[in-house]
């Protein structure tokens, strides 16, 4: 893994002694719909994941708008991307995937869907969270936006303050400061990781989601997959990768 320096800073990898395991962590991703943990960072949780990591999944939407098969419902549509979710976090070692439940299109930056979000986050106490950016400058999808706003703001001020849902006290969940988010999609990233080992199994995943991918020949989206993690990776000496933007959050 490695991030763009700033002046005079040297890029330094996430386990610079790498004769040594690293450092067990609890991560949570928090994506708006099946399949988004997916097509942004398969190859970065299945590497945590190999390398020991316990990493959970959170999804905000039940993904029931998600179809161009005009005889699909809306009620037939969520129970199948739900199982092709739980297939695609099997094939990469996720440990346990929960859902939200909220309609596709319909996550809203709201004090209780907020809520939900810090609950998690003091129930797992999570080292990083990994959500999608909210801030591109070009358009995304609503519920994108949305994730990746609730995220950030569940991570800090939210989970940390105790008198920030102050009835999840009385539930036994402490507050909790996260150390580190990753944001997925960014117009402008600083950190790469090398998926060079896991990029099969992102597209391994990926194939779970057949709602989404199934129409497209098999080893024509492999290739995409391919081709474009190999652009990402390419300028750092990668071959293949993933970027985000991490921030680092004060202790």
């Amino acid at each position: 893994m490695t991030r763009n320096p700033r002046p005079n800073e040297e890029v330094i990898p996430l386990n610079p002694n790498m004769d040594q395991p690293p450092e067990h962590k609890v991560i949570l991703v928090v994506t708006a719909h099946p399949d988004d943990s997916e097509f942004s960072a398969a190859g970065t949780i299945g590497r945590w994941a190999a390398e020991g990591h316990d990493v959970y999944y959170l999804i905000c939407t039940n993904g029931n708008k998600g179809s161009g098969d005009p005889t699909m419902t809306s009620e037939r549509l969520a129970p199948i991307r739900a199982a092709e979710q739980e297939a695609a976090a099997r094939v990469l070692g996720v440990k346990k995937v929960h859902f939200l439940g909220y309609p596709d299109g319909g996550l809203e930056d709201t004090a209780e869907a907020r809520g939900k979000i810090v609950r998690f986050i003091r129930m797992i106490k999570p080292d990083i969270v990994l959500s999608t950016e909210p801030y591109r400058l070009t358009h995304q999808h609503r519920d994108h936006r949305m994730a990746g706003t609730l995220a950030l703001d569940a991570c800090y001020p939210y989970a940390r303050d105790h008198l920030s849902y102050p009835e999840q006290l009385e539930d036994g969940l402490e507050p909790h400061k996260v150390g580190e988010i990753y944001l997925a999609g960014s117009d402008k990233p600083d950190t790469w990781v090398d998926i060079s080992a896991t990029v099969e199994k992102k597209i391994e995943a990926l194939r779970c989601h057949e709602s989404q991918v199934g129409r497209r020949p098999a080893e024509e989206f492999a290739e995409g997959i391919r081709q474009r993690t190999a652009e990402v990776g390419k300028p750092h000496g990668m071959a293949h990768a993933e970027a985000f933007r991490r921030i680092e959050m004060r202790r």
